[in-house]
C-alpha cells in the first residue's frame, strides 16, 4: 500500500502565511496613517476652538458684563475659526478639509473632518477614508 505524500504541503503554508503578512502590514499601516492624521486634525482643532474662545470678547461683555464665565459669540467664534484655520493654511496641508462650530452659552466646540488617502490598500478596500477630531474650549473667568 503506497503512503499519500506531504509534499508542497509547506510551499501552501508558507504562501498563506505571506499573505497573511502582508494584509497585517497593510492594516498596521493604514491604521497608523488614520491615528497620525486624527492626531493632527485634533491639534488643528484645539487651536481652532482656543482662537473661536478668544473671540468671547463681544457685545455681550460690554454691556452685561462677566459672571464666572464669558459669553461666546456664535458669529464671532465663525469667523474666528475660518480666520484661524486660513492663517495657518489648513486648506492647503489638508484638502477636502471641512468644519463644523457649534456654539453653547460659553462652550465652542470645532469638528474638523479631512480625506485621507490610505498609503496601502489592498484589492477590495476602499483607498480612502474620513478622518474627524474634535476640539472644544470654555471661557471662564476667575
Amino acid at each position: 500500500m503506497r503512503r499519500a505524500s506531504d509534499r508542497g504541503t509547506v510551499t501552501v503554508l508558507t504562501i498563506g502565511f505571506l499573505i497573511m503578512l502582508g494584509l497585517l502590514c497593510a492594516v498596521v499601516v493604514d491604521a497608523s496613517a488614520a491615528y497620525l492624521r486624527r492626531q493632527s486634525l485634533g491639534g488643528l482643532a484645539d487651536g481652532a476652538a482656543l482662537a473661536a474662545a478668544d473671540g468671547a470678547q463681544g457685545v455681550a461683555v460690554y454691556t452685561d458684563g462677566l459672571g464666572d464665565e464669558a459669553p461666546i459669540d456664535p458669529e464671532i467664534a465663525q469667523t474666528a475659526v475660518d480666520d484661524y484655520l486660513d492663517g495657518v493654511g489648513a486648506g492647503a496641508t489638508y484638502s477636502g478639509l471641512s468644519w463644523q462650530v457649534s456654539v453653547t452659552a460659553t462652550t465652542v466646540t470645532v469638528r474638523l473632518a479631512a480625506p485621507l488617502d490610505l498609503p496601502l490598500d489592498p484589492a477590495g478596500w476602499a483607498g480612502t477614508t474620513t478622518v474627524a477630531a474634535t476640539g472644544s474650549a470654555v471661557v471662564q473667568v476667575d
